[in-house]
């Protein structure tokens, strides 16, 4: 087996690539949405202690 033959699918290349094209965009979103949500619920929680006047941090 050929890298070309690898890289054609068997002639599938035209839906392979795109799904696995998918499969890692979801993958990257389902990794870094909850970072960035997390990241921001500090940031709120910080805002409102700081509002509440007895923060430590």
């Amino acid at each position: 087996m050929s890298l070309q033959d690898f890289l054609s699918m068997g002639g599938y290349a035209q839906f392979v690539w795109p799904s696995y094209g998918l499969v890692m965009v979801v993958l990257i979103v389902n990794f870094v949405i909850p970072i960035r949500r997390q990241a921001e619920i500090e940031q709120n929680l910080k805002r409102a202690r700081r509002q509440a006047g007895g923060g430590l941090s």
